[in-house]
């Protein structure tokens, strides 16, 4: 279950990791803890597929489950799992039930072989290829997006010469943010939706290549990165080396705002962005169009400290850590009643009393989705003393649903979305609310193109 705390926040669908080898070794440890640097992706599931390329039809194994990373994977559950070519997926669901049968990687056997699929993003027309299957005699019960893709590669597998190939057509016909892997007995293939929404990266340590959703996952495991998959991109790497099809590329990129805000790790590159520093940009945009006389600037953990850093920073506000995590409070922890959820706040922060008392308080957060738990926050500083307590939020006001993977509630649940800056101030128990503009994207991400449907309505899909 979900702690209160995360449930105030938006989740991203799920993180993939793969990597190829050379025959002989073997790439379970590094795909255990390339998804333990994606944990954050999805909390739901996890799991991983591996094969041996020296075996003519592959010997695919694949071990999946509920839970987080080290809840599903065991050490002897590490040692069977035996392979030089692998995916691995951790899960946060947008579509499909949050069960067992849903966790990924989706793994098939057909009549040309056998491959694994892990799939981040939402195909939006996943409905209508479904229909198609129907029409041409392949119908499947499916319940995912992800078991909706793996079947039409599945059907352009036996009528193509290459797994690559079925996988590009499979591409052609799919609408929305996606970032794809798919291993072959003998092939690792990626590829990358052509708007650039969901982010995938290439990298390599020693004689291995990675595909990640992150780079903060490729150098957890010791690795190197070496550039994005340009969006539209497929990659296919075999033991000859890497083949790049752009095929699909050309479109009018996207790429989702949120990641820098929220989603990605801090110490991840996307795109050409460090997101740490796009986030203390976020901050100090944030304090030249919201000035306020304040005694310190604090930060919502973890996400909204280096923003709070960035604030500081270009206010000449002092900046302070106010409050204590508890990072053993988490999915497990049972709250069987709505009083009780709610005051799994107060399990998870603790305010620091003399960071805060007789003090005039700035606080920075990533977001307000429904205003719960920053309602909560600021009772907790009040309480402990503080005089006013000022909150800026590092994104804009949520509108509008995503389509595209993020979990965002739909309109009626997002605060913003049914009262204006005021309401929301009021309702929270604030003495003042700021939101960032979004004129401000430039000066967190400069020119790159992103998605901000959510906050504008603008869909590029």
């Amino acid at each position: 279950m979900t702690d209160y705390f995360e449930s105030d926040k938006l989740h991203e669908e799920c993180g993939v990791f793969g990597v190829y080898a050379p025959a002989g070794e073997n790439v379970s440890n590094d795909i255990y803890y390339g998804l333990v640097a994606l944990q954050h992706r999805g909390q739901e599931s996890a799991g991983m597929s591996v094969s041996d390329t020296d075996s003519y039809m592959g010997n695919l194994t694949t071990k999946k489950g509920m839970g987080l990373v080290g809840e599903v994977f065991s050490k002897s559950d590490l040692k069977e799992l035996k392979g030089n070519i692998g995916v691995g997926h951790v899960r946060y669901s947008t579509t499909g039930e949050s069960i067992p049968e849903n966790a990924q990687p989706i793994s098939m056997k057909y009549i040309k072989g056998s491959l694994s699929l892990v799939h981040n993003g939402n195909i939006i027309n996943a409905q209508k290829i479904k229909e198609l299957q129907m029409y041409r005699g392949q119908a499947h019960y499916t319940t995912t997006d992800t078991e909706v893709i793996a079947y039409e590669i599945v059907s352009e597998r036996v009528k193509t010469q290459s797994i690559e190939e079925a996988v590009i057509n499979a591409a052609k016909k799919m609408k929305g943010g996606y970032a794809c892997l798919v291993m072959s007995p003998k092939k690792l293939v990626g590829i990358r939706d052509p708007y650039g929404i969901k982010p995938l990266v290439l990298g390599k340590k020693q004689d291995k290549y990675i595909l990640a959703s992150e780079s903060s996952a490729i150098t957890a495991v010791g690795g190197e990165l070496i550039r994005d998959i340009k969006p539209g991109e497929e990659i296919v790497i075999t033991e000859e080396g890497i083949y790049s099809d752009e095929t699909l590329c050309g479109l009018k990129c996207a790429h989702c705002i949120f990641e820098y805000i929220y989603f990605a790790r801090s110490d991840s590159i996307i795109d050409g962005i460090e997101v740490h520093e796009a986030r203390f940009r976020a901050g100090q945009a944030l304090a030249r169009s919201s000035h306020v006389e304040a005694d310190v600037v604090v930060g919502v953990p973890d996400s909204g400290l280096v923003a709070a850093e960035g604030y500081a920073k270009e206010s000449g506000i002092p900046f302070a850590l106010a409050f204590h995590k508890n990072s053993y409070i988490g999915r497990s922890f049972i709250k069987p009643t709505d009083e009780e959820r709610k005051n799994a706040v107060i399990m998870k922060l603790s305010v620091l009393k003399s960071v805060v008392k007789d003090k005039r308080i700035v606080i920075i957060d990533d977001s307000i989705v429904r205003g719960t738990t920053m309602k909560k926050i600021i009772e907790m500083l009040k309480k402990e003393g503080a005089k006013e307590v000022h909150v800026r939020i590092s994104s804009p006001p949520f509108l509008y649903p995503c389509f595209y993977g993020t979990d965002v509630p739909s309109s009626g649940q997002l605060i913003a979305s049914e009262h204006s800056a005021e309401e929301v101030c009021k309702n929270i128990g604030a003495d003042s609310l700021v939101y960032l503009d979004t004129k401000d994207f430039k000066a967190m991400v400069g020119d790159l193109s992103i998605c901000s449907a959510c906050f504008d309505n603008n869909y590029p899909v």
